[in-house]
């Protein structure tokens, strides 16, 4: 999912999408694609793109690494769920369809994610899942209220976020997704109320590029694990 703007990300967005945005040197969609043949099995990638679409094309063309590379074109935004529908229409396949946002890095176990969907039977939709990490350092008290620690950033790993990643059933989830809207608010809703959304729970390596500061962040810590 590359249709958005990232705003956040100006002056890095002004001139190409967010899925070109570079870490330590290379646009992070190259990073996404090479996880998903890696982890996934992944042969073909279809991008839901709108804003500066045409330089994602210039950059990749056709085909990425042995992937085969296709654009679905939004003339206006969609949203995220009117943004899959739109790029599944043209889906003639059966079985597990891998969706991630087009921000996200990640070491997930995607062959995992995708076996434990299908051993479900017949489920509409699997979501990752990873633990809050609290964009803030917490200040901890006693009850004399003196400041006794700091724990900068930390993690709650029993409240869990949507990760970004999805593993969705072509042949159910299309009568759930909107024209335009999200998938998290107008379909998960849905899918939840009739129990066909499972979750994946992982605690593993999981980053997102949001703004700048997300960046250099993920940048120093890709460096310090090479």
């Amino acid at each position: 999912m590359s249709g958005g703007f990232g705003l956040r990300l100006r002056p890095l967005t002004d001139d190409k999408p967010k899925a070109l945005i570079p870490v330590n040197g290379r646009p992070i969609s190259e990073y996404q694609i090479e996880w998903l043949a890696k982890e996934g099995g992944v042969d073909a990638v279809t991008f839901a793109c709108g804003y500066k679409w045409e330089r994602l094309k210039e950059h990749f063309g056709s085909r990425y690494n042995g992937v085969e590379v296709d654009y679905s074109v939004e003339e206006a935004p969609l949203g995220t769920g009117g943004g899959i529908k739109r790029a599944l229409s043209a889906h003639k396949g059966e079985g597990a369809l891998v969706v991630t946002n087009g921000d996200i890095i990640t070491d997930l176990p995607l062959k995992r994610m995708t076996e434990e969907f299908q051993n479900a039977g017949g489920i509409s939709a699997s979501m990752l899942v990873v633990p809050y990490r609290s964009r803030f350092g917490v200040v901890k008290i006693d009850k004399l209220k003196t400041v006794r620690d700091f724990d900068e950033k930390p993690a709650f790993p029993d409240v869990w976020i949507n990760g970004g990643v999805y593993v969705l059933n072509g042949n159910k989830i299309g009568k759930t997704l909107p024209e335009k809207g999200d998938i998290e608010r107008e379909t998960f809703p849905k899918l939840v109320t009739h129990g066909e959304l499972l979750s994946y729970p992982y605690y593993g390596d999981w980053n997102y590029v949001d703004s700048i500061k997300d960046l250099m962040e993920l940048e120093a810590s890709l460096k310090a694990s090479a």
